[in-house]
This record gives C-alpha cells, sequence and structure tokens, in this order.
C-alpha cells in the first residue's frame, strides 16, 4: 500500500537527490528511509530509484510515485493547515494570486469589506505571481486566481466579475492624446513601457502592435503602476492599461487613454478556484463583494 511517508520520501529524494539528505530533511535515519521504500518496492514488484554513481535517478514507477506526491502532498497539507486552523478556533485563510498587475487597486476595494465583515479569516495576496495559476490552483498553493485570461481546465471554475478596455496611455500634452483612436504604425517610433510579463500576454503586443506587423522603438518593463504612470506622464513614454484605472490615476496626474486600434480592445476580469470549493462560504463570499464591485468602475 503507498502511504504518504512514501510520497513524502520520493519527493524529498528527487529534490536533495541523496538518501543522506532526503533523511536528514524529513528527520529519519537512512536506513529507516531505504527500508520503507524497499517495503515499497517489494509490494509494487518494481524498483523506485537507479543509482546513478552517488546520486540518484527515480524509475519509471519513481516518475509516477513524484507525480502523485506531487499531487496530494500539498492537499493534505492545505487540509491539515485549515483543521489545525479551526482547532485553534481560526476560521481560515484565502490566497489570492494575481495575474492582472493593475488590480491591485481593485482588490483593495474587495479585501477590506471582507476582512471586516469575516474578521475570522486572513487574506494573503501573491501580486509578484512568478508561477502559473493554474498550476498554482490545482497544487493548493492558492485558492483564488484573479486573471485576465481564464485557462478551462477540468476542476476549475472561472467567474466573469468586470467588464473593461484596454486603452493606450499617454501624457495628456502628446501630440496623439486627443486621437479618438490610434493606429500601431502612429507608436513605432515611441517607447513602450510595461509590467514585467511575458510578451505573449501583453495586449498591446498581440492584439495590437504583432497583428499589424509592427513593434515600439524600444519596450521597457516597470513593476508598479504608480511609477510606471508617473513615467507616462513625464513624457518617457507610453503604456496600455484598464480603461478604469486610467480614469482614476487622470484625476491626479496629466494622462489620457485612447482607444486600442479602431474597435479597441475589450477585456474580461475572471476570478477562477476549485469546483470542489465553489460552496465555501466565505470564499462565495468573497466572490458576491467581487461581483458588486463593478458599479464601481
Amino acid at each position: 500500500m503507498i502511504e504518504r511517508s512514501h510520497l513524502a520520501i520520493i519527493r524529498e529524494v528527487d529534490r536533495i537527490g541523496t538518501l543522506t539528505g532526503a533523511a536528514d530533511s524529513l528527520c529519519l535515519t537512512q536506513s529507516a528511509l531505504s527500508h520503507a521504500i524497499k517495503k515499497l518496492e517489494l509490494q509494487l514488484g518494481t524498483v523506485v530509484w537507479l543509482r546513478e554513481g552517488r546520486s540518484l535517478r527515480l524509475s519509471q514507477a519513481g516518475q509516477q510515485l513524484l507525480a502523485l506526491a506531487n499531487r496530494l502532498i500539498p492537499q493534505i497539507e492545505h487540509t491539515e493547515m485549515q483543521i489545525a486552523q479551526i482547532a485553534k478556533g481560526h476560521r481560515g485563510s484565502l490566497r489570492i494570486g494575481m495575474e492582472c498587475h493593475p488590480c491591485y487597486q481593485w482588490l483593495l476595494t474587495i479585501v477590506a469589506p471582507f476582512l471586516r465583515d469575516w474578521p475570522d479569516v486572513d487574506v494573503d495576496v501573491k501580486q509578484a505571481f512568478q508561477f502559473g495559476g493554474i498550476a498554482a490552483l490545482f497544487n493548493y498553493d492558492i485558492d483564488l486566481l484573479v486573471t485576465p485570461d481564464p485557462l478551462y481546465k477540468p476542476g476549475l471554475k472561472f467567474t466573469p466579475v468586470f467588464d473593461y478596455e484596454q486603452v493606450i496611455v499617454l501624457p495628456e500634452n502628446h501630440l496623439l492624446a486627443d486621437q479618438e483612436w490610434l493606429a500601431p504604425s502612429q507608436l513605432i517610433d515611441e517607447v513602450l513601457l510595461s509590467y514585467p510579463v511575458e510578451v505573449e500576454r501583453l495586449d498591446i503586443f498581440n492584439q495590437f502592435f504583432l497583428p499589424a506587423g509592427r513593434a515600439p522603438r524600444r519596450h521597457k518593463t516597470i513593476e508598479t503602476t504608480d511609477i510606471l504612470l508617473q513615467m507616462v506622464a513625464a513624457e518617457r513614454g507610453f503604456t496600455a492599461l484598464p480603461d478604469w484605472l486610467v480614469a482614476e490615476y487622470a484625476k491626479k496626474m496629466p494622462l489620457r487613454g485612447v482607444k486600442m486600434g479602431e474597435n479597441g480592445v475589450k477585456k474580461q476580469i475572471f476570478i477562477g478556484q476549485r469546483e470542489s470549493e465553489a460552496e465555501d462560504e466565505y470564499l462565495s463570499y468573497f466572490m458576491v463583494l467581487a461581483g458588486k464591485s463593478i458599479v464601481e468602475f
């Protein structure tokens, strides 16, 4: 029978590369670790790993066990954490992953009333998202994913929470700022400023420049919205952001939003979650708040 201890050993040996290191990490003796896996190999009728000099390499059967360990252990740890919080009188925690950099300001309008109404639930927001959002949901690293680009997979549910238009942002006194809409050819001599995400995920490239076979003169990345828009206001370049965010910043900065192409670029923000948790009380409450937030933009 495959037990959790076997999966933990397989994962640690794969991560560290040696039996000694894995045993130390798991607070086991090397002999106890080897005995546990030897017993499992006898039950399975095949070896779990192969020796290559001083290092170990997982066999085909070992790779299957590693895949199982990577799926199950995070789920078990997540459940144990939730139960521990319940045992201590805490309801739990809500971990939100962000694949939408400018949505942080929008998220704050939801988190504040959520924390007020659910005092026993902590909120953790992973804004600098360095790992795939879909994988993070499946692996129980996060509970909700805020994204403009949902990837529908069995076991996941994506709910649209508001519509917006992606617009080009220029300094207020720019020669093109009074245009109703802009074509890619009008911006090829400009400097594009954007968040540090893959070019393939930037609407300004995949829905504006690339279809026209054009590109800006230069592309620079900036991590924070405030600095990004300060740079635009200082005439250091242009960017592309949601219209609602531009309207908010234009109240205090000399900025102007212009439609991206004659037809514009219409988008939606979605919140993704695991289908199995869609009825969880505090997750459902958060989704209700997110839906109501539409009226503020």
